[in-house]
Formats: structure tokens, C-alpha cells, sequence
């Protein structure tokens, strides 16, 4: 119980020192996190469902090789890659918003330094180090929330792509 109190006063702090911004790049990168979960879910337990119930519809049906038969083909894996690819969009705009929030960030503490070097009329270190701590902790976050989510991104799009080709392997078409 003390650990997590520490734990929990540690993360107050930080998130102070970053000041405001980095509570909005918190959110988003905890939102964005979500997301990834969801579709890594769907990947492995959605998805597996789906795919064998079109191949199984696929190898039901008698006709197999008319242009009706390649119509229907191509709406199963058009469902299929719409399934699939869900969200990613969503999942690539919160990894190239992180980087921009923490530059508001970078640019809202460099404002803080101004107006302290403005009021105090001088340049001291200790006065201005609360300025350059929320102009760096915030741009740090949202590098590396962009950073983790890439990773999974490109990934997630890769296996995307590999999955529908594959179903589209599967579906084979009779001449």
C-alpha cells in the first residue's frame, strides 16, 4: 500500500511539473492505448471469427465461378478489410497528434520563462526552472507516446494487409 502511495505522489509530481499540457497528452495517450488494445483483441479473437465464417460461406456455395460468384467474393473481403482496418485511422491521427502536443507543450512553457525573465527583469536559472521543465517533460511525452504507438501502428497495418491477402488467397475462384 506505501508503494503504491509513492507511485501515485511520484506521478502527481511529474504530472505537475509538465504542467497542463501534459495532463492533455496523458489523456490522449491513454485513449490511444485503448484503441491499440482493442484492436489487438480484435486481431486475435475477432478476426480469427470472421474469417472462418466467410470461408466457410465461400465453400458452401455451389457456384463458384460466375461473375455474380466474384462479386459476392469481393464483398466478403471488402467486409473483411473494412473490419479489420477499423480504427487505424483514428490510431494514426493520435500518433501524429502526440508529437504537436508536446510542441504546445514546449511552446507554452517557453512562455512561462518569458514572462518570469519579463517580471523579474533578470535571468536566473532558479527562477526560470520551472518554465523549462514544462517546455521539456511535455515534449518528451508526446514523443514518446508517438514513439509507442508507431510501433504499433505500422505493425497493426502490416498484419492488416497480410490477413486480408490471405483470406483472399483462401477464396478461391472457379473458372
Amino acid at each position: 500500500m506505501l508503494a503504491l502511495a509513492e507511485m501515485s505522489e511520484a506521478i502527481r509530481g511529474f504530472m505537475e511539473t509538465g504542467g497542463q499540457v501534459l495532463t492533455l497528452i496523458a489523456g490522449l495517450i491513454f485513449v490511444m492505448w485503448i484503441v491499440i488494445f482493442e484492436r489487438l483483441v480484435f486481431v486475435f479473437k475477432g478476426f480469427p471469427t470472421i474469417k472462418k465464417r466467410i470461408k466457410q460461406e465461400w465453400e458452401a456455395r455451389t457456384d463458384k465461378g460466375s461473375w455474380d460468384a466474384e462479386q459476392i467474393r469481393q464483398a466478403q473481403i471488402s467486409r473483411a478489410s473494412m473490419a479489420i482496418n477499423q480504427n487505424l485511422a483514428l490510431l494514426a491521427c493520435f500518433v501524429a497528434l502526440c508529437p504537436f502536443l508536446g510542441l504546445l507543450g514546449t511552446v507554452t512553457g517557453m512562455i512561462e520563462v518569458f514572462d518570469v525573465m519579463a517580471i523579474s527583469g533578470t535571468g536566473s536559472a532558479r527562477s526560470m526552472a520551472s518554465g523549462v521543465s514544462k517546455a521539456t517533460i511535455p515534449t518528451m511525452a508526446g514523443m514518446v507516446g508517438a514513439l509507442s504507438g508507431v510501433f504499433i501502428l505500422t505493425w497493426l497495418q502490416r498484419n492488416a494487409k497480410k490477413e486480408v491477402e490471405l483470406l483472399a488467397d483462401k477464396l478461391v475462384m472457379e473458372h
